[in-house]
């Protein structure tokens, strides 16, 4: 399949006429995805970039309406097509406004359909989109300049909007390129601190023999070197917010020594006597486990537990994926600003088919490459961007999963997988089974029968 074929998804509760329209479609070199409702269709919105939405108006539980919005908010240079056996021109303008491209009124030929799509496709082809990110980029789906839509993020928010009023420490973790930095600025610009100084320290960085100096500071002659007398960071975060990166690669002799000053909020500078009390938060931050290298010995148990006062986890790139709209975004205005630019629907896919070891941080030298590869054109293009991510195959959204080198447990990972699906499917309808059943296209018994089998009584 070329990476040019227009991907359109195809929604309508009229099973014949959403199949018979998706197979011709087919044959005019469509590639089609049929939704028999408006939530199947957020659902596969949320997981893939399509060229274009087709939808029914007038559906049960989510209309048509719900549909091109959520089409819209997260892909500006989608073309959505309206169609309803209860057309009328307030339904039209209603639709226009709302960003569709067109409106077709049942019943209607198949040829009158292809008219109106091949029109919408050469408008977007020679017209470029100019507006873009802004809508995206409304508050409630941000938290102190971190961005995301996904439920995940959204869960984190609102854990950073609940512990950023208290000073309990903090020991953050996930992968690299996450953004734990980002996420503790955030933290203190969001907190009470937030008039005193964030101080930053990657432990990985300095070297062992002058972690302990960067850390507590020093007094004149303390050492070879030492030939004045220096605050350490904790003295600089005074009243403020002490980020410690990468804090699992500390030495066993200086992890007794930061338990001290968590445990008392005191210290003495290398070669001084004199202690020096400190009002600090402390937010560490690890992309290793910790928990394991306190079963292997390699770090204090003490001092874990003193970290891990409030855990918070940062989910993969690969794990909130309905976010790389949003986040390409905002990377494009920040390294184009004013100058309108956007990806072409391929170049969407592409993105999204990507896993993203490297997570919002590669995600962002990507874009970056893309605009300076771009040549000054508003669309970026697939082959603007960096060969792994041109190479990654774009079939239908699938789950990256991490394949431990010892393997995994096949029936146990395909049984949380399904206890997730079911979940959210209630998740989705509040509960109600029939519309849960339909949203997974199973019978409602045998939902019934799945949840008594996981034991969930919901």
């Amino acid at each position: 399949m070329s990476a040019d074929t227009p991907h359109l998804l195809f929604v309508d509760d009229e099973a014949a006429l959403r199949t018979l329209m998706a197979e011709r479609l087919r044959e005019r070199g469509f590639e089609v995805v049929e939704a028999e409702n408006g939530e199947a269709a957020i659902d596969l919105l949320e997981q893939f970039a399509f060229d274009v939405v087709i939808t029914d108006l007038r559906m049960p539980g989510v209309d048509g309406r719900r549909v091109i919005d959520a089409a819209v908010s997260r892909y500006p240079g989608i073309i959505g097509i309206v169609i309803t056996g209860y057309g009328t021109v307030k339904d039209a303008v209603d639709a226009i406004k709302r960003g569709a491209s067109d409106f077709i009124a049942k019943p209607f030929q198949f040829d009158e359909l292809m008219h109106v799509l091949q029109k919408a496709l050469e408008q977007r082809r020679l017209a470029s989109e100019n507006a873009y990110l802004r809508s995206q980029l409304e508050e409630r789906y941000q938290f102190g300049g971190i961005l995301g839509r996904s439920r995940p993020m959204r869960d984190l928010f609102q854990l950073l909007d609940t512990v950023a009023r208290s000073s309990s420490t903090i020991l953050m973790t996930g992968e690299t390129g996450t953004g734990k930095e980002v996420v503790a600025r955030a933290v203190h610009h969001n907190s009470p601190r937030r008039a005193h100084r964030f101080v930053a320290l990657n432990c990985s960085a300095i070297p062992e023999t002058l972690l302990e100096a960067e850390l507590f500071g020093h007094v004149r002659g303390a050492f070879t070197g030492a030939v004045g007398t220096r605050q350490g960071r904790f003295e600089q975060a005074h009243k403020g917010t002490l980020f410690l990166d990468e804090v699992g690669t500390m030495s066993p002799a200086l992890q007794v020594k930061l338990l001290r000053a968590l445990q008392e909020r005191e210290f003495e500078r290398i070669g001084d006597s004199q202690t020096i009390k400190v009002d600090v938060r402390v937010i560490a931050a690890t992309n290793s486990d910790l928990a394991r290298l306190v079963a292997d010995g390699a770090f204090r148990e003490d001092l874990f537990y003193r970290l891990n006062v409030i855990p918070i986890h940062l989910p993969p790139l690969r794990e909130r994926r309905d976010d790389i709209p949003l986040l390409v975004t905002h990377f494009l205005e920040k390294f184009a600003p004013g100058a309108a630019m956007h990806l072409s629907q391929s170049a969407m896919r592409a993105l999204m088919a990507y896993p993203w070891p490297g997570n919002v941080r590669q995600l962002e030298n990507a874009v970056e490459r893309a605009v300076a590869l771009s040549g000054g054109r508003q669309e970026v293009a697939v082959a603007d961007l960096p060969p792994e991510v041109q190479a990654a195959p774009q079939g239908a959204a699938a789950p990256f999963v991490e394949f431990p080198d010892l393997g995994l447990d096949m029936p146990t990972y395909l049984a949380a997988i399904e206890r997730d699906l079911i979940q959210r499917a209630l998740d989705r309808t509040q509960g109600n089974r029939n519309r849960a059943a339909d949203l997974l296209r199973i019978k409602r018994t045998t939902l019934v029968e799945k949840l008594k089998r996981i034991g969930a009584n919901r």
